[in-house]
């Protein structure tokens, strides 16, 4: 590909277009290939390989010709791979943000934080290794005793979304290998060089052969194997709601386990009492990062009547400081969209409000920075009735949603399908507890934006999910509970 834009990587080597499959690097059949592009203006910058199940046929039979030998191993040697691989993710972090930013769109701050911050599921995960523990009890009479134990559940397979390239592989593949399970990966077809540089790494680190392999392709093609493959035992997946209930209906007849982080619609409630600065410095966080491009993102901003104004002012002030560019380019803090596909959800979203009653304080426009650009947006006076209160938006639109009471905000909030991430800023104790309590979702943030971490469990409830990543939890999720009847005692 003579026309691809060149990345200026300290190690080029990490920007391979090559997929790993059961220790093989396997290349795109001539031009008959998956084009990447830069969001910012649609530049090519590699054409990867556009595989179907065959290739997840040679996968699942490296996989489960390496998997018992793994399973075997002491969790200390596991540990200690998956502890080098974690080591070689930071030390190749600023190669892996342009990468990131390359193939996302994100600014490249964000493009740093999202490795650092989940190259730590790996370091936490290599230690939970050693942690997988059973229970030794008497039986129901004296000559019994019950053995519990716990077993990798097998062959696992993910799907990861675009959003977050990194993050979302880390956090599956981490305590999938540290359970002694082999990992089949399948990346979203818009970012799939951020998997293949991890797959370099983890190459380097020392993950035996068939242990992690990478495949891109079609979706739909690959998605149906994986559901119908019999050596299949689990899938981890992470999208939208749509796709995780295909999947369900997909594995119901093998009944394979299935861990699912889906979409999300999150309140964000400010009560009279809060410290509306910091409401206003976490909002503009939740909404804004990776252009409201995240499952978590604050979507609907609830605020209570008496500090509506001076609320909306202070989020207005620090919206007007928000710089729209390419992620790469210094000061930048919002970068473009994935897809002009996202900006016309965005401009139909804020139509609709706008047609329905809603006030524009600030954007409601595309930027002339190009296709995928769209203005951070505010808006006041926005209903329950909107389509941004019900659905995803995925974008930079803030709306202002007046409430009156305690009992009317969290009514409002949980009036919702999804169930994945809420926000509230309060001051008063009681409040925190019951609130924090009555709100339907899996996480909370309580003054504070940031919820996700390698210690915390994530994930979500109603519609949102099934199953946690992260956390001593998160391992769970990749382990089977086997006893042992011992007699003659």
């Amino acid at each position: 590909m003579t026309n691809a834009r060149k990345l200026t990587l300290n190690d080029p080597a990490l920007l391979t277009q090559n997929c790993l499959i059961g220790g093989r690097w396997v290349a795109a059949d001539g031009d008959n290939g998956i084009a990447v592009r830069d969001p910012y203006d649609g530049a090519l910058i590699a054409l990867v390989p556009r595989l179907g199940a065959p290739a997840l046929d040679d996968a699942v039979a490296a996989a489960k010709a390496a998997m018992p030998a793994w399973a075997r191993r002491p969790a200390k040697e596991r540990a200690a791979i998956l502890r080098r691989w974690y080591d070689l993710i930071i030390d190749n972090t600023e190669d892996l943000a342009q990468i990131l930013t390359a193939e996302q769109g994100k600014p490249l701050a964000e493009s740093r934080s999202e490795i650092v911050s989940n190259a730590a599921y790996l370091e936490w995960f290599a230690e939970e290794a050693k942690r997988v523990e059973g229970d030794f009890m008497a039986g129901p009479n004296p000559t019994q005793r019950i053995l519990v134990m716990k077993q990798p559940v097998g062959i696992c397979a993910a799907i990861t979304p675009w959003n977050f390239p990194n993050g979302m592989i880390t956090r599956k593949a981490g305590p999938a290998l540290a359970a002694g399970c082999a990992m089949i990966l399948k990346p979203a077809s818009q970012t799939p060089l951020s998997a293949l540089a991890l797959a370099v790494l983890a190459e380097r680190a020392g993950v035996p052969a068939g242990i992690f392999s990478v495949i891109t392709g079609a979706a739909q093609e690959i998605g149906a194997a994986i559901t119908s493959h019999p050596d299949i035992a689990k899938i981890s997946f992470t999208g939208s709601t749509e796709v995780g209930r295909w999947l369900i209906k997909a594995a119901a007849d093998q009944i394979k386990r299935l861990s699912l982080e889906l979409g999300g619609n999150a309140p964000f409630l400010v009560f009279d009492d809060a410290d509306l600065d910091a409401a206003a410095d976490g909002a503009l966080l939740s909404k804004f990062r990776n252009a409201g491009q995240t499952c978590v993102c604050a979507n609907r901003i609830y605020v209570q009547q008496p500090v509506v104004e001076a609320f909306t002012e202070k989020l207005q002030q620090r919206m007007a400081g928000l710089r729209l560019g390419r992620g790469t380019d210094p000061g930048v803090n919002v970068g473009p969209l994935i897809d002009e596909r996202a900006v016309l959800k965005m401009q139909e979203h804020v139509d609709d409000a706008l047609a329905n009653g809603a006030v524009l304080r600030l954007g409601g426009k595309r930027s002339a920075l190009g296709s995928t650009f769209y203005e951070p947006t505010l808006i006041t006076g926005a209903t329950q009735a909107m389509k941004v209160s019900r659905e995803e938006t995925f974008a930079p639109l803030a709306a202002i949603i007046p409430f009156k009471d305690e009992a009317d905000g969290v009514a409002m909030a949980n009036q919702s399908e999804f169930g994945l991430a809420s926000y509230f800023y309060a001051r008063d104790i009681g409040r925190i507890f019951r609130v924090g309590e009555a709100l339907e979702a899996g996480m909370v943030g309580v003054n504070t934006p940031a919820i996700a971490n390698e210690m915390a469990p994530f994930g979500g409830i109603k519609q949102s999910g099934i199953g946690r990543e992260g956390s001593k939890y998160g391992i769970e999720e990749y382990l089977e509970i086997k006893y042992l009847a011992l007699g003659g005692i």
